[in-house]
This record gives structure tokens, C-alpha cells and sequence, in this order.
């Protein structure tokens, strides 16, 4: 009996390779030039100058584009049904607007078929992937019943296995007079239906949602259940979601924008990663998260798009690039490793984020010769081609 093996294909000729792995070339990016990468299935086999590639099954030239890792998206809501563009429509309009916020996805979310969730899911895994994205994390969180959740992460499951549990989003509608009920059933019936299919429990520690006492009964019970928490923490104003996050050793505190010293400084200290999400400021002029001085610090970084229907329904990785570097205090080269690298530390990811032998073969090219154009140049579709898994998508 014989054996085939998968063929292997080189990239040559790339004006600049990102591989983020300092060890192969200049700096925190590990830069190569006129850079060469060998693809072996679904691996990189080989990185290195272009002059020196190995020989293939197959040959793409590069023709003098930037090659970056894929990036990872480590916070999106992407099991949902409906949209809510009149809210949209009224906040950039100055005028009030009482629709129910969440509540109105969640109603559209319950509402919806199987088909219809999935098929809205695909749709905006797809567009992402056009833009470079080739791993993602989602959430449930729009359906808070037993049924719906663990729905939602059924769904989810088949696409990724960046798979959050978040019943505790807000507390439900059904539940509006017994938020301590609500709490019940998520540590509860709804964990355990919701156990089997996610990697991840995550919490909406805010002021509305559930304070820190509920944050940190529902992510000690997810833990139980063999769940690792991350947190949706300082978003709207001070509060505890941070100190939680790096308490319980959460993957990630995600939003950020409202730190105290004590919560930079933990952050610096601890394995938890501050994951910003610029797209929410910008979908509801807030005030921008400061990367500065978590980058000062110390602590790391991760930038991710928090697609959702409500406050950042965007799927591009390249504008929340564009927008920490011009509002944030990021340099190019920091929100590109924070897009890529940083986002596989939030998800605890060795596979993901860099171009290097041994890891997933997720890459992309752009039509400019430095990944810096995705900052100089927002708004443009500089991703031309991506390779998801080592194949050509």
C-alpha cells in the first residue's frame, strides 16, 4: 500500500512578511524581506527569505504584497437574527431611541428558525474571511432561555470551536423582577444544557447587567462545569469586571475602557489579556479605550471587533486596526499583533496568529508592500488573498 501526501506550496517574493515570531526576523513582528513561506497541508513547513525557499509542489508569487497572519477574532456575537438599525439610525441621529436595545434581538433571536441563525452566522463568518479573519470566537447570549442558548451553541460548535457561554448577558425579560432567579437558572438548568458545547463562560459585569457578586458566582460555576471564564468588564463605567477577571484567571477581560491604576496594574501582573473592541466606541460615540498605558504596563493586548447587531456590527478586522492606531494610542505594528497574536493569547491559542513552522497555515496577503497601509489607508480592501487551514480561500 502506498501513501500520498498533501502537496506542498510556497508564497515567494513577499515585500514583508509578519511572522510574530521575533526569532525569525526584525523585531516584536519578526519581519522578513522579499520573504518566502512553504505551506505542508494544513502547517507551515518553512519561513525565510525568498532566495533561500525550498522546492515545492507548487509555486505562488507574491509579486512584492505584505504577508500577515490571519487574524483572530476573539469576541464576537454572531448567533443572532435581526438588525437594529433604527437604533443605529437614531443615536447617530441625536435623537432618543426606546426600542429595548438587547431585548429586541433577543425577541428577533427566539424567533427565529435553525436555518435562519446559521445561515445569518455563515454569511458573516464569510465576510470576515474575505478581510483576513481565519480564526473567530462567538457567543451565545441572545436567546436566554435553556433552549435557546444551548441552541446557540450548537450552532456556533459546527463553525468554531471558539465557542463562549454568555446566558448572562443581561438578566432576561422573563426574569425582570427576579434577577437573583435569573442567576439560578444560568449556574443551573442553562449551564448544564449549555456545558456540552462551549469551551468558554463569559459574563456582562456592568452596571444593568449583573453586579460583582452574580459575575462571580456564574463564572465559579462555569469553571466547575470545566469552563473557562473571560469577562465583559469596564465597558460602560468603573466597576469590578477587571479585578474579577484576573481573580479567577479569566483568558480575557474584554472592553476595558474605564481602567483604574490598580486595574492596569493587574492586568500587567496577571496571564489575563486586555481585549479592546473599538468598533463599540465608534458605533456609539463613547469614549475610545487608552491602549497606552495598558501597553506601558505591560499587559497584553488584543484587539477584536465585538461584531454584533447593536453596538459594533462590523466584521472587519482592518477598520478596528485603522481605529486603534488613529484613537487609541497603538502604533501600526502594536494593533497588528494585538489583531493577530494578541488575539490568540485571549483565546489561549499557540496554533493561531504567527507565521511560523509548526502552525496553522492561516496567512494572508494585502495589495500594499507593509501591513502598516492597514492603518494608512482605512476603508480600503487591501486583503487579496487568504489561506485558511493551508488552503487558498
Amino acid at each position: 500500500m502506498t501513501t500520498t501526501s498533501a502537496p506542498t506550496t510556497a508564497i515567494t517574493h513577499i515585500a514583508q512578511l509578519v511572522t510574530n515570531d521575533p526569532s525569525l526576523g526584525e523585531g516584536p513582528l519578526g519581519l522578513i524581506q522579499d520573504a518566502a513561506v512553504v505551506i505542508d497541508g494544513d502547517r507551515i513547513a518553512w519561513v525565510g527569505a525568498s532566495s533561500k525557499a525550498p522546492a515545492t509542489d507548487n509555486a505562488v508569487d507574491a509579486a512584492g504584497r505584505a504577508g500577515i497572519p490571519g487574524f483572530v477574532d476573539s469576541h464576537s456575537h454572531l448567533v443572532f437574527a435581526g438588525d437594529r438599525t433604527e437604533e443605529f439610525n437614531a443615536r447617530m441621529s441625536g435623537r432618543p431611541y426606546s426600542a429595548g436595545g438587547i431585548r429586541t434581538t433577543v425577541a428577533a433571536t427566539r424567533a427565529a428558525t435553525d436555518g435562519e441563525l446559521e445561515a445569518n452566522l455563515t454569511r458573516h463568518l464569510a465576510e470576515a474571511l474575505r478581510q483576513g479573519t481565519t480564526t473567530f470566537e462567538t457567543k451565545s447570549g441572545y436567546g436566554l432561555t435553556v433552549e435557546d442558548e444551548a441552541r446557540a451553541l450548537r450552532i456556533a460548535a459546527a463553525h468554531t470551536d471558539e465557542v463562549t457561554f454568555l446566558g448572562a448577558h443581561i438578566v432576561s425579560p422573563d426574569y425582570a423582577d427576579d434577577p437573583a432567579g435569573y442567576v439560578d437558572l444560568v449556574t443551573g438548568p442553562m449551564l448544564d444544557a449549555c456545558a456540552p458545547h462551549a469551551r468558554w463562560i463569559d459574563v456582562f459585569c456592568e452596571k444593568g447587567a449583573f453586579d460583582g457578586d452574580q459575575a462571580r458566582a456564574i463564572l465559579t460555576a462555569g469553571k466547575a462545569r470545566g469552563l473557562a471564564p473571560r469577562v465583559h468588564a469596564n465597558q460602560l463605567g468603573h466597576g469590578p469586571g477587571v479585578q474579577i477577571a484576573v481573580e479567577l484567571g479569566a483568558a480575557s477581560a474584554d472592553h476595558c475602557t474605564h481602567l483604574s491604576p490598580a486595574d492596569i496594574d493587574a492586568l500587567a501582573q496577571s496571564e489575563t489579556v486586555a481585549t479592546l473592541l473599538p468598533g463599540a466606541e465608534f458605533s456609539t460615540r463613547a469614549a475610545w479605550p487608552d491602549a497606552r498605558p495598558l501597553l506601558d504596563a505591560g499587559a497584553t493586548v488584543a484587539l477584536s471587533t465585538d461584531c454584533n447587531p447593536g453596538s459594533s456590527f462590523t466584521s472587519s478586522m482592518p477598520f478596528c486596526i485603522a481605529l486603534a492606531v488613529r484613537d487609541m494610542g497603538m502604533t501600526p505594528d502594536e494593533a497588528l499583533w494585538s489583531a493577530t497574536a494578541g488575539g490568540a493569547r485571549a483565546l489561549r491559542r499557540t496554533d493561531v496568529g504567527r507565521i511560523t513552522p509548526g502552525a496553522r497555515a492561516d496567512l494572508a496577503l494585502l495589495d500594499a508592500p507593509s501591513h502598516v497601509h492597514l492603518a494608512y489607508r482605512p476603508g480600503v480592501p487591501l486583503v487579496s488573498a487568504v489561506w485558511h487551514k493551508g488552503v487558498l480561500v
